[in-house]
C-alpha cells in the first residue's frame, strides 16, 4: 500500500514538473479537457438549477391539478384549424361543473389577460401580470401574505373594485407605506388593496406573483362581457386526494359533452390537461437539454483526451532513459505502468477542476446579477471529476502500457 501511495506522490510530481516545465504545451493540451468539463457541468448545473425552480413554483400545486380550457398544454393530434374553432369555456360551466363533479375537492374560474399598467397618485408600474380569478383560487394555488387578506366568496361574487398585489408592486408603488387600504388605478378604475403577497422571486417563466395583481373575474366580466377575444378564459380543477384520474378525467368530459350537445363520435371541443403531464412535458425539455450538453461537451472532451494522450507519449519519450534505469533496479511493468496512468489523470484531474471552478465562479456572479439562483450541486462536482478521471484512465492507457514495455537496456541506451 506504501509502495502505490509513494507512487501516486511521485506522479503528482511528474504531473506538476510537467506543468513548470512545458507550461503552454501542457496547458494547451488540457484546454480540451478544461471545456469540456466546463461545458458539461455548466449545461446540468443549469438545468438542475431551472429544474428546482420549476419545482419549487410548483411545489404549492397538486399535480393532478386540471386546467380545463380549449387549448392543450403539448402536442395534439387535434389539427390547429379545428382547435381554433373551439368555444371558449363558460363561466356558466364552471359553476355547472361545480356542482356536477362532488370529486372536485376546489375549483375556480380564471381568465387569462394581457399585462397592464397599474398607477397610485403619480408613480406607476408597467407589465404588470393581472390575474382574474375567482375566490377558490387561494385554496388552489396556496397563496401566502405579508399582510391583509385575498377576496372573500361575496366580494368575488358581486365583482368588488379589490385587488391583491405582489411584493414588487407593494414596494414599487408605496415604498415604506403601508398600501392595505389604498386605491390604485387600473382598467381605467379605482381598486382598494387588501392584502399584498410576501415575496417569491422569479417564475420559472420569467413571470412572478411578486409582479401580480389579482382581481375578482366578475369584475372583468361585468366590464367586457364574456365574448372578448384578448380574455382566455380556463377552469381550473383541483380533484381530491387519491382519486382515479383516468376516471375523473372521463366524468368531466362526460358532464361537458352533455352540457355542449357534442355528439357521439365526434371529438371533445375541449382539452382537460393534468397538471402532471405538463411537467412531463418539461422533464422531456429538461432530458433533451442535457443530452445536447453532452454531445457538445463530447467533442470537446474527445479533443482533450487526445491532447493529454499526446502530451503523455511526449512524456515517455522524454523519460525513455529514467524508465530504463527504474527496470533495470527492478521495477516492474505494472509500476511504470501506473506511474503514467495516474500522472495522466493527476493532469486530466488538475483541467476538469479549472472548468468546475469556471462554473461555480460565474454561477456565483449570474445568481448575483439575475433574480435566479444557479446552483452547482455535489453531485456535479463528483460527475464533473469523475468524467476528468476517465478522460485520464483512456488518454492515459497507450503511452502507459507503450512505457511499461519498453527493453530497460534500449530504453538507457536511446536515453543516452
Amino acid at each position: 500500500m506504501l509502495v502505490y501511495l509513494r507512487l501516486l506522490s511521485e506522479s503528482f510530481g511528474f504531473a506538476m514538473n510537467a506543468l513548470r516545465n512545458n507550461k503552454l504545451r501542457t496547458l494547451l493540451s488540457l484546454l480540451g479537457v478544461t471545456i469540456g468539463i466546463f461545458s458539461i457541468i455548466a449545461v446540468l448545473a443549469a438545468v438542475d438549477s431551472l429544474d428546482r425552480k420549476i419545482k419549487k413554483d410548483l411545489s404549492s400545486l397538486d399535480k393532478n391539478t386540471i386546467y380545463l380550457f380549449k387549448g392543450s398544454f403539448g402536442p395534439s393530434t387535434v389539427p390547429r384549424w379545428k382547435r381554433q374553432q373551439f368555444p371558449d369555456v363558460t363561466y356558466t360551466e364552471y359553476e355547472y361543473l361545480k356542482s356536477a363533479l362532488p370529486e372536485a375537492q376546489e375549483m375556480c374560474y380564471q381568465l387569462f389577460v394581457k399585462n397592464e399598467i397599474i398607477k397610485y397618485e403619480k408613480k406607476s408600474v408597467s407589465s404588470v401580470n393581472v390575474v382574474p380569478v375567482s375566490h377558490e383560487f387561494i385554496d388552489i394555488q396556496g397563496l401566502e401574505f405579508s399582510e391583509g387578506r385575498f377576496y372573500n366568496e361575496a366580494e368575488a361574487n358581486s365583482g368588488a373594485a379589490v385587488v391583491v398585489i405582489g411584493d414588487e408592486l407593494a414596494n414599487s408603488l408605496f415604498e415604506n407605506v403601508d398600501p392595505i387600504g389604498k386605491q390604485v388605478r387600473l382598467y381605467g378604475q379605482r381598486f382598494t388593496i387588501i392584502g399584498v403577497l410576501k415575496k417569491q422571486g422569479a417564475g420559472m417563466f420569467g413571470d412572478s406573483n411578486d409582479t401580480s395583481a389579482f382581481i375578482p373575474v366578475n369584475f372583468l366580466r361585468k366590464m367586457y362581457g364574456d365574448n372578448n377575444d384578448s380574455m382566455t378564459p380556463v377552469i381550473v380543477i383541483k380533484p381530491q386526494k387519491k382519486i382515479d384520474m383516468d376516471a375523473f378525467k372521463a366524468e368531466i368530459s362526460q358532464k361537458l359533452r352533455a352540457l355542449r350537445g357534442v355528439k357521439t363520435g365526434e371529438i371533445d371541443n375541449f382539452f382537460i390537461n393534468v397538471l402532471s403531464g405538463f411537467t412531463d412535458l418539461l422533464d422531456g425539455i429538461i432530458a433533451n437539454m442535457n443530452l445536447g450538453g453532452w454531445i457538445i461537451a463530447g467533442f470537446s472532451l474527445l479533443v482533450g483526451g487526445f491532447g493529454v494522450a499526446n502530451i503523455m507519449f511526449v512524456s515517455v519519450k522524454e523519460r525513455t532513459n529514467l524508465i530504463g534505469i527504474q527496470k533495470s533496479l527492478g521495477a516492474k511493468n505494472r509500476f511504470i505502468l501506473f506511474q503514467f496512468l495516474f500522472e495522466a489523470v493527476i493532469l486530466c484531474l488538475i483541467g476538469g477542476l479549472i472548468g468546475i471552478l469556471l462554473v461555480w465562479l460565474i454561477a456565483i456572479g449570474l445568481t448575483k446579477i439575475l433574480d435566479f439562483e444557479f446552483v452547482l450541486s455535489f453531485g456535479n462536482v463528483i460527475l464533473g471529476s469523475g468524467l476528468a478521471i476517465a478522460i485520464g484512465l483512456i488518454a492515459g492507457i497507450l503511452p502507459a502500457i507503450s512505457a511499461a514495455k519498453l527493453d530497460p537496456v534500449e530504453a538507457i541506451r536511446s536515453g543516452m
